[in-house]
């Protein structure tokens, strides 16, 4: 069936899942025409509370009818609120997060890629027929904030791991250019596993461009620290992870592919022959984080941090 749908936030996933919608018969429209579906997908929450709830915020000036349906990494509490709000503004609203199952595929935001978890109370086809068209594989999964718990869940494990995989390979690689590392043997890498081993090859082959970027991830994880936070839960590893990518976003690889997280532990060469810039981290944390005076357009590019508490401006969670 199809329709006209209106879309806002992040540009870089809609060039990558636009073509396969406009296949099912979904086209984009520009803003102000009438249309059956709002859809969002947004890498800070602070950037979803401004398209939701602001001035001209989707919830009050959404055509009368229209499915909001909201892809974004966000809290339990936070989605809970936005369905809260759309009910009392006679608003229907479908919460959808996504997970990427391979965050190393060539086509990572491939259908057959991507799994989403639907709260959708109020059973609107319309938004799932959708979804169904974007992701390969659509859960219902009850009341409102139960799919953003679902999705932190899947982050925190995937990146836990994926994280893991790129400093167990960090340390091959520093021992196989040092004499300590001379002796070991190539083959010892068919031991690890499938998805190990598929992390690995992209780190290998440079595969640092691509569709899912670090700032989606970092987006996902801020947002299911966040929801750690709201439950007085503490997650060192995760807040360790969450620096990484920190550190990547800052050095210039915010819409960088997964892969090049490896850069971080390699020499500043090969960083800078992928684009990133080290001096751009030194000058940051010389400055102990305070972006209050100067030029903040490398900040407002990924919506990274907030003066001297870590990082706050854009996801809303704060290193203490």
């Amino acid at each position: 069936m199809g329709c006209a749908y209106r879309y806002h936030g992040n540009e870089g996933f809609l060039r990558a899942v636009e073509p396969r919608l406009e296949a099912a018969g979904f086209t984009a429209a520009a803003d102000g025409a009438e249309v059956e579906l709002v859809v969002s997908f947004c890498t800070s929450t602070t950037h979803l509370e401004d398209l939701y709830f602001g001035e001209e915020g989707i919830i009050q000036n959404a055509p009368e009818g229209a499915v909001l349906l909201d892809l974004s990494p966000t809290t339990p509490s936070f989605a809970r609120e936005m369905n809260a709000v759309a009910t009392v503004s006679d608003r229907v609203m479908v919460e959808a997060p996504f997970v990427v199952r391979d965050m190393t595929a060539s086509d990572a935001l491939g259908r057959d890629n991507l799994l989403c978890f639907m709260a959708d109370e109020q059973e609107q086809p319309l938004a799932v027929e959708f979804l169904e068209a974007l992701c390969g594989s659509v859960r219902r999964v009850g009341t409102p904030g139960s799919g953003q718990l679902l999705r932190a869940a899947c982050t925190l494990q995937a990146t836990a791991y994926f994280v893991s995989v790129i400093e167990a390979d960090a340390l091959y690689r520093a021992q196989k250019r040092s004499a300590a590392g001379a002796g070991v043997d190539e083959a010892a890498l068919e031991m690890v596993s499938v998805s190990a081993a598929r992390i690995i090859e992209a780190v290998a082959e440079g595969r640092f461009e691509g569709d899912y970027t670090a700032e989606m991830l970092m987006a996902g994880l801020a947002s299911a620290i966040m929801g750690a936070d709201d439950a007085e839960l503490i997650m060192p590893q995760a807040e360790a992870a969450l620096h990484l990518l920190e550190l990547l976003c800052v050095i210039g690889g915010a819409d960088k592919a997964l892969a090049a997280l490896a850069l971080v532990y390699g020499d500043e060469a090969a960083g800078a022959a992928a684009g990133l810039d080290w001096a751009r981290a030194e000058q940051l944390y010389a400055e102990g984080h305070d972006h209050g005076e100067g030029d903040d357009d490398d900040w407002d590019a990924y919506d990274g941090f907030d003066d001297d508490d870590g990082y706050d401006a854009g996801f809303g969670y704060s290193s203490n």
